[in-house]
């Protein structure tokens, strides 16, 4: 009976010690974090594209965090500086995520910023990079003879054009998305330039 009450006195403390490190310790670092002068809130379009982003499983490919460039090329891969926590103030929640199968996209909004490419790779990826893995979302699209007043019209390359002279407009929750991913911008300085001239060796 006493060794049980060890080993589970011992695991509770080790329970403990675990999640003050890995859970306690970093939220009293980051809680009070203020967003960088760079960064401005989301809009309702760009919350609304968010919530599109989460619901289609993009986080399952795609990281929101570039690495500093001692621990991984991303700066070389055209990704962007690595992320501070004030980049993530308005984030809730982080969509982070884990998997690289696709790039990373803290930066997409200034890598690739042109609304029609990124519907259009939206419709059809292959058509705009002919290697990727990405799933097509074409219910975020209609095809139709013609568009209505205010719908956006996507310009497709020939090869993924419909036929029969019809077009492909989009959505508003592609348009969101669009917008969402548009807004993904940091390449603002991590510090305030008061602050970077104090941090210079």
């Amino acid at each position: 009976m006493q060794s049980e009450v060890k080993l589970i006195g011992g695991a509770m403390v080790m329970l403990a010690l675990s999640t003050s490190a890995l859970v306690v310790l970093p939220m009293l670092q980051v809680r009070d974090v203020e967003p960088l002068p760079g960064l401005k809130p989301y809009t309702s379009t760009e919350w609304r594209g968010r919530e599109v982003y989460i619901a289609n499983g993009c986080i399952y490919c795609h990281t929101q965090q570039p690495r500093a460039k001692s621990f991984a090329p991303d700066f070389s891969r055209g990704w962007g500086r690595a992320t501070v926590a004030g980049d993530y103030a308005y984030d809730t929640p982080h969509l982070l995520g884990t998997m690289r199968t696709g790039p990373d996209l803290m930066n997409i909004g200034v890598r690739q910023p042109s609304e029609q490419w990124q519907l259009g790779h939206l419709y059809q990826p292959r058509a705009y990079v002919p290697d990727s893995i990405m799933p097509s979302y074409p219910y975020l699209f209609e095809i139709k003879p013609k568009a209505d007043d205010g719908e956006i019209v996507v310009n497709l390359p020939p090869t993924a054009a419909p036929a029969n002279g019809q077009v492909v407009v989009a959505r508003p929750e592609a348009v969101d998305l669009v917008r969402y991913l548009q807004s993904l911008d940091r390449s603002y300085p991590a510090l305030p330039a008061a602050e970077a001239e104090v941090a210079k060796p």
